[in-house]
C-alpha cells in the first residue's frame, strides 16, 4: 500500500505518533520523519527539533485535557460526599426519607437543564468560557448549601450546583475531543471520567475525615470543600486555548491555525487538518442550513443522524440505568443490608468502592486507543452484569454475617471496577466523537441529558424500590438491564478507534457498519503497518 493511500485514508493522522500508545507507533514516526525531512538539513539536528516539538505538543495537549476535566471533579465530589453527608444532614435538619431521595436525586435531574442549555451556550460563547460559567454557577450553589439553615435553602443550593454540573459534564468531553490529535483522542477524552472518579474518592475521604465532628458542622464542611476545585478552573481559563473547530465555525481561521500548531506534532499536517475542519464546517455557513436550525435537525434527523443519536443517547442512558450512581450514593445502605453496622466501618467500606472505581479507569485510559472502544464495552457490560447479579443473590440468599459482608463488598467493588474499565469513560468518548461538527455540542448535550435524567430517576427511586422488593431484588433488576446493554453495544456501537472525527461521520452513513461488518479504512496503525 503506497504512501498516497495512507495519506488519503489516514487524513493526516501520521504525525500524531508519539503519544504513550505502544511500540507500534515507531512505523508512523519513521514515515512522518521521512515526509518532513527534505534532505537539506543535518538529520540529527532535524530529529532533535522534531523530538522537542513532539514533547512540548504532548505536554500542552495533556495540560489542556487536565484543565478541561476539572469541572468533573465537582460532579464526582458531590456524588461521593453526599453519600456520607446525607447521614448528618438527616440528623441535623431532621429530614424525611422522601426529602433525602429528592435531595440526592435532584442534582441529576437539574443538571440535565444545564446540559440542554450547555450545547447552545458553547456554540454561542465558545467551549472554553462555557467551562468557566459552569464553575461559577457551581461555586455559588456550593456556598449556598454550606450555609443552609433549612432543607428549602439546601435545595436552592443543590439546584444551582446541578445547573453548573450540567454545563460542565457535557462540555469537557466535546472540548477535549476537538483539541486532541486523532491517535490519542480516546485516552484524552477519558480524562473527564477519571476526574469524576477522583472527585468521588475525595468525597468519600472527606466523609471519613470530617465524620467525627458534630452533626451540625460536619456536613457543612464536607460540602464547602467542594468549592476548591472550581478556583483552579478560573486559573485554567487563562491558560487553555479555545477549540480550533469552534474557531473555524466562527470564521476565526487564523486563530484556529495557531491552536492547531500547538496541538499537532507535525507542522506539515496543520493545513491538512485545517482544511478538513473547514470542509466539515463549510455546510454550517451556507444558506440552506441557516433556514434549518440545529435543534430542528435533531428533532427531524436524517437516517445517518438518527443512528448517531440512538448510539449516543442510548449508551449514555445505559451507563446510568445499570445503577452506578445508586451504588455510589447508597453504598452505605447496601453494606448495611449485608450486615455492617458500625458507621466508621460503613464509610471505610465505601472508600474501598471509591478506590476500585478510580484505580480501574487507568486500565481504560491505557487500552482505549490500543484495543478500541468496543472490546472495552463488551468486557465492562458483561462483567457488570455478573457482579450486579452476584450482589443481588448475596443479599437475598445469605444471612447477615462476615461472609455476606465480604461478598457484598467484593461484588460492589467488582461492579464499579468493570464500570470504570469500559462504559464509564467510553460512553463520554463516543458521544464526543460521533456527531458532525455543526451538531456536536448540542447533540452531545442531548446525550448528557439522557445520562443525567436516568441518573436522577435511579437515585431518587432506589430507597423506595429497595424497601418494596429489597436491596437484593433491586440489584437483580439492575443485572437484567446490564445484560440488555451488552446487546445494545453489539447492535448499535461502531468502532471509532484511529479515525478522525470527520471519518467517523462516514461510518454512520451505512447501516451495515453498525452491525459489525465494518471496514477499518481510517485505522492508521493498520494501514501504515501494511
Amino acid at each position: 500500500m503506497g504512501m498516497a493511500d495512507v495519506q488519503e485514508n489516514g487524513h493526516g493522522e501520521l504525525g500524531m505518533s508519539d503519544f504513550p500508545l505502544g511500540s507500534k507507533n515507531k512505523y508512523k514516526r519513521m514515515v512522518s520523519e521521512l515526509t518532513d525531512y527534505d534532505g537539506d538539513d543535518d538529520p540529527s539536528h532535524h530529529h532533535h527539533q522534531m523530538e522537542r516539538r513532539r514533547k512540548s505538543t504532548r505536554k500542552y495537549v495533556f495540560g489542556c485535557a487536565v484543565f478541561a476535566s476539572l469541572n468533573n471533579v465537582l460532579l464526582g465530589y458531590d456524588v461521593g460526599v453526599m453519600s456520607g453527608a446525607i447521614l448528618f444532614i438527616q440528623e441535623d435538619l431532621k429530614i424525611t426519607e422522601v426529602q433525602q431521595e429528592v435531595l440526592v436525586g435532584v442534582l441529576s435531574i437539574i443538571s440535565l437543564l444545564g446540559s440542554l442549555a450547555g450545547g447552545r451556550t458553547s456554540d454561542a460563547i465558545g467551549r472554553k468560557w462555557t467551562m468557566g460559567l459552569a464553575a461559577v454557577i457551581f461555586q455559588i450553589g456550593a456556598a449556598v448549601m454550606t450555609v443552609a439553615p433549612s432543607f428549602e435553602i439546601l435545595m436552592v443550593g443543590r439546584i444551582l450546583a446541578g445547573v453548573g454540573i450540567g454545563f460542565g459534564v457535557m462540555i469537557a468531553p466535546v472540548y477535549i475531543a476537538e483539541i486532541s490529535p486523532t491517535i490519542a483522542r480516546g485516552s484524552l477524552t477519558s480524562f473527564p471520567e477519571i476526574f469524576i472518579n477522583l472527585g468521588i474518592l475525595l468525597g468519600y475521604v472527606s466523609n471519613y475525615a470530617f465524620s467525627g465532628l458534630s452533626a451540625h458542622i460536619s456536613w457543612r464542611i464536607m460540602l464547602a470543600v467542594g468549592i476548591l476545585p472550581s478556583v483552579f478552573i478560573g486559573v485554567a481559563l487563562f491558560i487553555i486555548p479555545e477549540s480550533p473547530r469552534w474557531l473555524v465555525l466562527q470564521n476565526r481561521v487564523d486563530e484556529a491555525r495557531s491552536v492547531l500548531m500547538k496541538t499537532n506534532e507535525n507542522e506539515s499536517e496543520v493545513e491538512e487538518r485545517l482544511a478538513e475542519i473547514q470542509q466539515a464546517a463549510g455546510s454550517t455557513n451556507t444558506d440552506k442550513y441557516e433556514e434549518k436550525p440545529v435543534w430542528r435537525e435533531l428533532l427531524t434527523p436524517s437516517p445517518a443522524l438518527r443512528r448517531m443519536l440512538i448510539t449516543g443517547i442510548g449508551i449514555q442512558c445505559f451507563q446510568q440505568i445499570t445503577g452506578i450512581d445508586a451504588t455510589v450514593y447508597y453504598s452505605p445502605a447496601i453494606f448495611k443490608a449485608a450486615g455492617i453496622e458500625d458507621e466508621s466501618k460503613l464509610l471505610a467500606a465505601t472508600v474501598a468502592v471509591g478506590v476500585s472505581k478510580t484505580a480501574f479507569i487507568l486500565i481504560a485510559i491505557i487500552l482505549i486507543d490500543k484495543v478500541g472502544r468496543k472490546p472495552l464495552l463488551y468486557v465492562s457490560t458483561i462483567g457488570m452484569t455478573t457482579c450486579l447479579f452476584s450482589v443481588g443473590i448475596t443479599l437475598i440468599l445469605l444471612k447477615q454475617g462476615s461472609i455476606s459482608i465480604a461478598l457484598a463488598v467484593l461484588f460492589v467493588c467488582g461492579n464499579v471496577a468493570f464500570f470504570s474499565v469500559g462504559i464509564g469513560p467510553v460512553c463520554w468518548v463516543l458521544t464526543s466523537e460521533i456527531f458532525p461538527l455543526r451538531l456536536r455540542a448540542q447533540a452531545s448535550g442531548l446525550g448528557a441529558v439522557g445520562n443525567r435524567m436516568c441518573s436522577g430517576l435511579i437515585a431518587m427511586s432506589f430507597l423506595s424500590v429497595s424497601r418494596t422488593i429489597t436491596v437484593g431484588g433491586t440489584f437483580l433488576i439492575f443485572s437484567v438491564i446490564s445484560a440488555l446493554s451488552v446487546a445494545f453495544v453489539y447492535k448499535y456501537v461502531p468502532e471509532t478507534k484511529g479515525k478522525s472525527l470527520e471519518q467517523i461521520e462516514m461510518l454512520f452513513q451505512d447501516e451495515y457498519v453498525l452491525q459489525g461488518g465494518e471496514v477499518q479504512l481510517g485505522d492508521v496503525e493498520h494501514l501504515v503497518q501494511k
